[in-house]
């Protein structure tokens, strides 16, 4: 069932995205009001980051392709829970959230980017862990975030079940950030990585949470903390994002599936077999299967099982075909009656969950 709703939102959301070229950003300040975030210097985290979210919505805005949410735009309190409400009733197409770090090495410096994921490592996991202590200062937590144990590794493993569907997704963003910040502000690149972000969590869209610099670091701090610096970032960050939605509308295959099944433009065959031998298309040649089309490429001929509107009526012919003893077979999407041309994504449907595979 949650795959089925899965479908739903993401078929209207990029069938939304194709139609109407508006793209739905939701930008969020982390920390706030009663939570400072890092503190060093009488530095507070929280108002460096809305100073940049500002500043990005303020460039996006310019620009009436962006439709812009915000979950904060002053100096209050917006609990994890919350912050994942508002982009989901936004039906957001990326969840970008902006932070600061900060380590016990005075040295470390640079920015780096986080896609939801176990953590791969410590370091990752203190990261995310300094992030979520902000659960603590939220009411009704523990009920709220059952099950989770801040401290262990362990509890975060279930986090990233839902956000697998747009992982994908959320890397080409972060990517995008990454490689912008680094050429526009010439500071290191810590790269992208994964960690059991509850922010990310609570989101049913691709998202990211950016780790601008180090307050830790006395040169970042002040790079941090001034005019200049809070623009060169914000610019970077609008740069990776209209990147980012410019990979997703040319190269994204499954949008334009999207507008084609808004039109009724779309079906689905079974692809079961490809051969040199012309066989007649019938039932008795293909193991009782029904109905068979035949299609020739150059000197070979495709034969291709059923024909549905439904995903879920396809998986289902794909699942008696394989029964059969077609085990190579596998669904083909076509548009107004001719086969995808795929591109630089490969889409297919395999175990009911819609995965990537990049050449």
């Amino acid at each position: 069932m949650k795959k089925y709703f899965f479908y739903i939102f993401l078929f209207f959301s990029l069938s939304a995205l194709a139609q109407t070229e508006t793209f739905k950003i939701v930008l969020d300040a982390g920390h706030g009001g009663k939570d400072p975030g890092k503190v060093h210097k009488k530095i507070f985290e929280k108002d460096i980051v809305l100073k940049i979210i500002l500043l990005i919505g303020k460039e996006l805005e310019k620009d009436p392709l962006f439709k812009v949410t915000y979950t904060r735009k002053d100096d209050r309190f917006i609990e994890l829970y919350e912050r994942g409400a508002i982009a989901n009733k936004a039906k957001a197409d990326l969840f970008v959230s902006v932070h600061c770090n900060s380590s016990p090495s005075k040295d470390a410096h640079g920015s780096e980017s986080y896609v939801l994921g176990l953590h791969a490592n410590d370091i990752n996991f203190e990261v995310a862990k300094e992030e979520n202590q902000v659960i603590f200062l939220e009411k009704d937590y523990k009920e709220r975030y059952a099950g989770y144990d801040i401290n262990s590794p362990e509890s975060f493993i279930g986090l990233s079940i839902m956000q697998e569907e747009y992982l994908e997704q959320s890397i080409q963003a972060a990517k995008r950030v990454q490689s912008s910040l680094a050429e526009n502000t010439q500071r290191r690149d810590r790269g992208v990585k994964q960690a059991g972000f509850i922010v990310l969590h609570q989101t049913y869209m691709p998202a990211m949470l950016i780790e601008t610099g180090f307050l830790s670091n006395q040169e970042e701090r002040d790079y941090l903390n001034s005019a200049t610096g809070q623009q060169q970032i914000a610019s970077s960050i609008v740069k990776a994002i209209k990147s980012y939605y410019n990979w997703l509308k040319n190269n994204s295959q499954l949008s334009k599936e999207a507008v084609a099944a808004a039109n009724g433009d779309l079906f689905y065959r079974i692809q079961i077999a490809t051969s040199n031998k012309d066989l007649p298309a019938v039932p008795s040649n293909f193991k009782g299967l029904s109905p068979i089309l035949k299609e020739k490429i150059g000197n070979a001929f495709r034969y291709y099982y059923g024909k549905e509107t439904d995903l879920k009526k396809i998986e289902n012919l794909l699942q008696l075909a394989k029964k059969k003893g077609f085990t190579d077979a596998f669904i083909v999407t076509f548009i107004r009656g001719k086969r995808a041309n795929w591109k630089s994504e490969k889409w297919k449907v395999k175990n009911e969950k819609l995965t990537t595979n990049r050449h």
